[in-house]
Formats: structure tokens, sequence, C-alpha cells
């Protein structure tokens, strides 16, 4: 593939999960995600958006759109919006009217990305749909409905109505982790943003199927394409490595069933892990990126390379909320000269 692209050649943005520390409560993970954005659209990032999880002990972003509001009118211009909403989780006109009410509060800002997985264990995604039967299989129709709620036909007569929402131009995206989406997209000609910082195998392949389905829409005369990547930037390779303990950290939490707040970065997780939940817990950090400044551009660049990424929106998981803002800031100073 050309080496074309170059990292000042394309969009950079923010992917909060609005992390719970250790020791800290919701309140401060909001002011810190407040501050973030803020510092954000200083910096130049592009967009700001928040996913949906529930039932996670190290994640407050669970009622999104409610988080949304609240890093809007706390900014001025970067865009805000979901990454994503778990469709099958809600009515889709209740999303409608979410996302309808945001963008008429602030105009022109709001993005809506959509997935169809759960976002969390099958026992609460039970207890949030109340459907028991449904699986995400139906979320094609789930999404052809939410887009006729800003989209109505005229013709149709009587209609169930989304107000506000209707007539709005809200950009939709379409978030995978494998190729459904991928495929769904490019069938549409919707933007596709994947989720590399946590489903690493998938990238390369979800990417070709999204590019070689593409058609053109309304929307899109050409493919569009974000990447999510884990990135911890520091002024050292060491120090980031440190700092990105706690992220492994959560990921050896999960595997092993017991998701826990964010933890303080340890020295050694060989003292911590066994060598099969190293290695799965590597294999599915693939791709996060740590190190120092010149490390982190290298690292990036190649992935750009290999990605062709139209744009990418950077999680950054470490324990410590300066840290985060630093490794931001590094970022910003390296791929945008802020």
């Amino acid at each position: 593939m050309s080496n074309k692209k170059q990292l000042r050649d394309i969009r950079w943005s923010i992917l909060d999960l609005v992390p719970i520390v250790v020791g800290g409560t919701a309140s401060d993970s909001f002011r810190n995600s407040l501050e973030l954005a803020q510092h954000a659209e200083k910096w130049g990032f592009h967009r700001y958006w928040l996913a949906e999880h529930h039932g996670m002990p190290g994640i407050a972003s669970s009622a999104t759109s409610v988080v949304i509001s609240y890093i809007a009118s706390g900014t001025s211009k970067i865009r805000v919006g979901s990454g994503g909403i778990m469709l099958p989780n809600h009515a889709p006109l209740v999303i409608a009217e979410q996302f309808g009410t945001l963008e008429s509060m602030y105009p022109g800002r709001i993005d809506l990305g959509v997935g169809r997985a759960p976002g969390t264990d099958q026992l609460t995604a039970r207890a949030l749909r109340r459907d028991f039967q449904r699986t995400g299989d139906d979320f094609p129709e789930l999404l052809t409905e939410l887009r006729s709620y800003f989209n109505p036909d005229s013709s149709s007569g009587l209609r169930v109505r989304a107000i506000p929402g209707e007539g709005l131009n809200i950009p939709i995206w379409l978030l995978g982790s494998s190729g459904f989406s991928a495929r769904l997209a490019g069938e549409l000609g919707l933007p596709f943003a994947f989720a590399s910082h946590f489903s690493p195998d998938y990238t390369l392949p979800a990417l070709e199927i999204y590019r070689s389905s593409f058609r053109p829409s309304e929307v899109l005369e050409e493919p569009y394409v974000m990447v999510g990547i884990n990135v911890i930037a520091a002024e050292t390779d060491e120090k980031a490595k440190w700092l990105a303990t706690s992220q492994e950290l959560q990921f050896l939490n999960l595997i092993r069933g017991q998701p826990t707040p964010v933890n303080p970065p340890v020295e050694n997780m060989d003292e911590i892990w066994n060598d099969n939940e190293k290695a799965a817990v590597r294999q599915q950090l693939r791709y996060m990126i740590t190190g120092s400044p010149e490390t982190v551009k290298e690292k990036l660049q190649a992935f750009l390379d290999i990605t062709q990424a139209d744009e990418f929106i950077i999680h950054t998981q470490v324990f410590d909320h300066k840290a985060r803002l630093r490794s931001y800031e590094i970022l910003a100073e390296i791929v945008m000269g802020k």
C-alpha cells in the first residue's frame, strides 16, 4: 500500500470512556473529562467522543447522551458525539429525540456513532433492553428506523415523529469491531469507525470490506475511515510503558471476569499475570502505542501506512489525570505541531 499519507494529513480525535480510578468518584471523572475536552479543543483535536458501557466499575459514561451534553456545554468548537451509542439497547425513537435535542442545543457540533454490541454483559443487556429476544441481528432495521426519524418520508402520511430530531442533519457513523458493520457502512455510504483499540485482528480485513463494498451516497462520495488506537505518550519510553500497566491491568481484570476501577501503574506485570493471561492481554492490545514523542510518532506513521485511515481517534487510559493530559498534549505537538 502506498505510503502517501503523513500524520499531518489526517484528522485527530479523542475517545473518552470517562475513567473512574481507584480512590476516585464519577464526579471526579466528569470534571477531568471536561478539562481534557477543553484542552483538546485548544490543541486542535477534531472531535471528542464518549462511549456507552454499562455496569463497569471503571467507566462513568453509561448515560452517554447526558455526558455529551455536559462536554458540549463546556466547549465551543470541538465536535462532540458518541463512540458509540449501542443501538440495540435503545428504542431508535429515544436516540433520535436525544440527539435531536443535542443538535438543537449545540448546532453543527454533534456526531451520532452507533454500534450493535451490548457494551456490557448479557444480564445487564437484558435489564437495559427489556426485550429478551433481541441479539443485535436486527441492527440494520434499527438503523433504518433511526435514520427515518431524522429524514422522514413526506409521502407516508401520519407517522411517529422525533421532535426535536426531524429534519436535522446529524452525521451518523457506524462503529465496528468485525466485518458486519464494515459491510453495512460501505453499502449505505456512511462513515466507518473501527475499534482497533480492542479488536486488532479484524482491523485490516474490516477496512478492506468497508472500502470494497462502499457505494457513494448523499452523505459521502468516497469511503471515510476512522480507526481507534490506544496511545500513551510520555517523556521517555520507560515512563510510558509504566503508565500503560494501568490499562494492561484493566484488560487482565476483564479477562478474569473481575472488572475494576483504573488501578495505579505497577513496576512489574509479570508478578501479577501468568503466561496465558499475558499473551491474551498483549494480543488484545497489539496495536497499543506507547513511548516517547519520537517513538510514538514513528509507530503512528507505521500504523497509518498500513491502515491509510482518514482519521485516528485516540484512547488514552492512564491512572493519573495530569499524565493523561500530558499524553494528549505530546500527541498534539507531534502530529499537529501544537
